[in-house]
């Protein structure tokens, strides 16, 4: 799970969003407190930062940056100190904006290597950071604040020291665009930024930071009291390891809880969490299928706290090896024999609630995640650190989305909450989907009750419990997906109606609300911004918005794309310019971003060459321009040696459309279709080859991309259905060819029932659009009812949003309107399957719908 998301709910509770986008001044902004500027300071605001730099003051790219950390408590004080110190002494320095950024960025989820930041200073070179470290470091005596795990912590106090940027640059590492500094030869390398103290192999540690290193270093590992065998789990409040007791060898699972870090929005952190949870195991002895806790100590200045090893899986990974649904043929006797199993599992977790309510200990944080299933289906339940005891009910502010009890229950009711939405998750695990859309719940139980045959009062134990007490909906959740006949024109124009209500052209990062990726990349790119979400709403025939093109124009030129990728750059952004008669500015993008393009290695359609060829091959086609297919072809010739040099297929694959060598396999496909020249189509059966290297037979007996070596992957983006796409292509040119044969397994891939989310690149859109393109190449009955299944299943995850219709996002927890991963995606694969419609760019042209629909 990425856990870069749950930093991006704070700020809305429909979108995915940055804190500092929010309208209005928030109560808690620190500069309600803080004096005012003199006059020949600049202040900046970008994203959670406010800068201030003191005008002539003039500072290197990168050198040694001097962190503050500080508590919620503590947060202003520390704040007014270090801003007066900086002032004064014309320093340069940035801090968070807020108090409630304060608290998403130290909270349990937030990615650890920027816990504890709320002040970075920008020292002019060593002298000046071995004065601020001292000066500074005496002004805040005293004061306390999360560790910062990327740097040297100076003294015991709050500053923290690490080498790295000062100015943005940014460098390609493996498709990905990433901050860099200069080496010594003057070529960038990454800004590592890991949850580690490290440094540039070039550069010295400043003598006067040599004590502190040595204090960093000086635990003796030997002196611990376990032995960490490997990690189970980290967050931002610490880790979960599995550790074996050196004074007898007995294996244990060992949690550790930061100081001042892993914050829960009430503002405790993860030891107070850890002590209740010590306190809970310790009341719930004997209870089997409740850890045993062993020990309790304080090591490095974090809690640790040693109990039994549960044996098991969690019932996520039970639910994904067993869940019929997701498999590409299901019998009435599997769907039957999953529903006693999975009503027995649910019986016996009942169970055990009961026994730990009978302790007088409300569980507080039921989940799929902690609840553990052993091999004979035996259930056990962990992480007790949201528990409390029933004379002390303390309601969790941290929770699973889908499981968390509403404000309205109150003691075992708590628990009485995620009990009922388990016995939903189990049949249809789309629980967070109702935090969205609580009306969607009675057409979630309709779902399953006539799918796995459930009996009315396993219904009403579900829909009595999760219907909320306080105002509950009428049903508004009947959308036009539920009609026996849908009428597709319908269900598009509510689609774009929600996409077009969701439009914010007064802000400048972003025009369409989508994935937390448009505040990397920008919000003008086509995989998750303005340029996806107006091609999608023009070639599914929902028309063109003079703004949102004015916007697009306007954004493009005054804050141009980080990259040259089509997906996430300015090929992509060129590409809708282009074919919506913004001929100029198409251009000069394609030549601006040349140089880029020159140093550019990824191979990818999303990043890489292969995609910014294929764009170059359009603009020749488009223009009658020879020039450009002489620059396509120069990009073939560097793919072709990068795919002689591939290397070895990996267990972590990124096969697929828009990472693996599918995408060069389009590209090398359509330089032969420009070209005549067989040496493409061959290049094409090649790559396609190094692609399908990396798929494994699945537990259904079809083929998918392998992702470890227990899980395999379906989607566009990465997966099986992103190969079929490319392949359905390459077989109306060479049907002979021995790669087709893998079509039909890689298919079967994307036939299954249940999709977990709506999204075009990794999930049930694309799987539809896959499925659809390859039909209309050679029908097949068994597709086309896939297809149908598809479409209709799509309402599952359709919320009602601005008089139209919105999907989820990633993770479901917020919706989105971009390409890539919301409405858009949605929008173009329904286009692309009722009207044959092209799925995507470059993927073949408007052909007539060959299925009965």
């Amino acid at each position: 799970m990425d856990l870069r998301y749950e930093a991006y709910c704070f700020a809305d509770r429909q979108f995915y969003d940055l804190q500092s986008s929010t309208e209005g001044t928030p109560g808690d902004d620190f500069s309600i407190d803080l004096p005012a500027l003199p006059h020949d300071w600049v202040m900046i605001e970008r994203n959670v930062w406010r800068h201030h730099h003191p005008q002539g003051v003039r500072l290197p790219n990168q050198g040694w940056k001097i962190h503050v950390s500080a508590g919620l408590d503590n947060a202003g004080r520390v704040l007014r100190k270090t801003y007066d110190y900086c002032v004064e002494r014309r320093i340069p320095f940035k801090y968070l904006r807020t108090m409630s950024i304060v608290l998403a960025r130290n909270s349990k989820y937030a990615p650890r290597e920027g816990s504890g930041k709320l002040i970075t200073i920008y020292p002019a070179g060593t002298a000046q950071l071995e004065a601020i470290c001292t000066e500074l470091g005496q002004l805040l005596d005293g004061e306390h604040g999360a560790y910062v795990l990327s740097d040297l912590r100076f003294g015991k106090g709050p500053l923290f020291v690490r080498y790295g940027g000062f100015s943005e640059q940014w460098l390609e590492v493996d498709g990905q665009q990433v901050l860099a500094i200069e080496g010594p030869d003057g070529k960038l390398v990454a800004d590592k930024r890991k949850p580690v103290f490290s440094t540039p192999e070039w550069i010295e540690l400043p003598e006067f930071l040599a004590p502190h290193l040595a204090a960093r270093n000086a635990g003796d590992p030997e002196k611990f009291p376990y032995h960490i065998k490997s990690s189970l789990h980290f967050s931002n409040g610490g880790g979960v390891y599995l550790a074996t007791r050196k004074s007898d060898g007995k294996e244990v699972v060992l949690k550790e809880a930061r100081p001042h870090a892993g914050l829960d929005r009430e503002g405790r952190d993860a030891v107070a969490r850890l002590e209740l949870e010590h306190q809970v195991l310790t009341r719930l002895h004997g209870v089997r299928g409740v850890p045993e806790v062993y020990d309790r100590f304080t090591e490095w200045e974090h809690l640790f706290v040693a109990m039994e090893f549960m044996p098991g899986r969690s019932l996520g990974q039970w639910l994904g090896h067993n869940y019929p649904l997701t498999r590409r043929e299901t019998t009435p006797e599997d769907l039957r024999e999953y529903r006693e199993r999975a009503q027995a599992l649910i019986g016996r977790v009942e169970d055990l609630v009961g026994q730990v309510h009978e302790r007088g200990v409300v569980f507080g944080d039921l989940h799929t995640m902690n609840i553990l299933v052993d091999e004979d289906d035996q259930v056990s339940l962990i992480d007790f650190e949201l528990s409390s005891t029933i004379e002390d009910v303390h309601r969790p502010t941290l929770g699973a989305p889908g499981f968390q009890a509403p404000n309205d229950r109150e003691g075992f009711d708590i628990d009485a909450y995620p009990l009922a939405a388990l016995k939903l998750w189990i049949f249809l695990p789309l629980n967070a989907v109702l935090e969205l859309a609580p009306a969607k719940l009675r057409q979630h139980v309709r779902v399953v009750a006539e799918r796995f045959g459930l009996s009315e009062d396993y219904q009403r134990q579900i829909v009595d419990v999760l219907t909320p007490r306080t105002d509950p909906p009428a049903d508004p959740a009947f959308t036009s997906f539920d009609d026996e006949s849908p009428d597709w024109t319908v269900v598009r124009k509510e689609i774009a109606t929600a996409v077009l209500h969701s439009a914010t052209p007064h802000r400048k990062d972003r025009l369409f609300p989508g994935d937390i990726e448009q505040f990397e990349v920008g919000g003008t790119c086509f995989g998750y911004g303005a340029a996806g979400v107006l091609h999608a709403l023009a070639h599914s025939g929902e028309g063109r918005y003079a703004e949102h093109e004015d916007w697009l124009v306007d954004r493009t030129k005054h804050d141009p794309p980080k990259q040259p990728g089509f997906f996430v750059g300015a090929h992509g952004i060129a590409h809708v310019l282009e074919n919506f008669g913004h001929h100029d500015l198409a251009t000069e993008l394609v030549e601006s971003y040349a140089p880029l393009v020159r140093t550019t290695q990824d191979h990818g359609l999303s990043t890489g060459l292969s995609g910014i060829g294929l764009n170059l091959l359009h603009f020749a086609d488009s223009r009658g321009d020879g020039g450009y297919a002489e620059q396509a072809g120069e990009l073939a010739e560097r793919l072709e040696q990068q795919l002689e040099q591939a290397p070895a297929p990996g267990q972590k694959a990124k096969a697929g459309l828009l990472h693996g060598w599918s995408g060069p396999a389009l590209f090398f496909l359509r330089m032969f279709e420009h070209t005549a020249d067989e040496r493409w189509l061959d290049r094409s059966e090649q790559a396609l080859e190094r692609d399908l290297a990396e798929t494994m037979v699945a537990l259904d007996g079809s083929l998918q991309v392998r992702d470890g070596t227990l899980r395999s992957l379906p989607y566009v983006g990465i997966g099986g259905a992103g190969i079929a796409l490319v392949l359905t292509e390459f077989a109306k040119v060479a049907p002979e060819r021995p790669c087709v044969t893998k079509l039909p397994d890689l298919l079967s891939g994307c036939t299954g029932e249940f999709v977990i989310q709506p999204a075009f690149t990794l999930g049930r859109a694309g799987l539809m659009a896959t499925l659809a393109h390859a039909h209309r190449h050679r029908p097949d009955e068994r597709l086309g009812r896939a297809v149908d299944r598809h479409l209709k299943a799509l309402g599952w995850h359709a919320v009602r949003y601005g008089g139209g219709l919105a999907f989820p996002g990633v993770q479901l927890r917020r919706l989105s309107m971009d390409l890539n991963t919301g409405g858009a995606g949605v929008l173009l694969a329904i286009a692309s399957t009722v009207d044959g419609t092209p799925p995507l760019p470059f993927l073949g042209s408007r052909t007539p719908v060959t299925s009965d629909r």
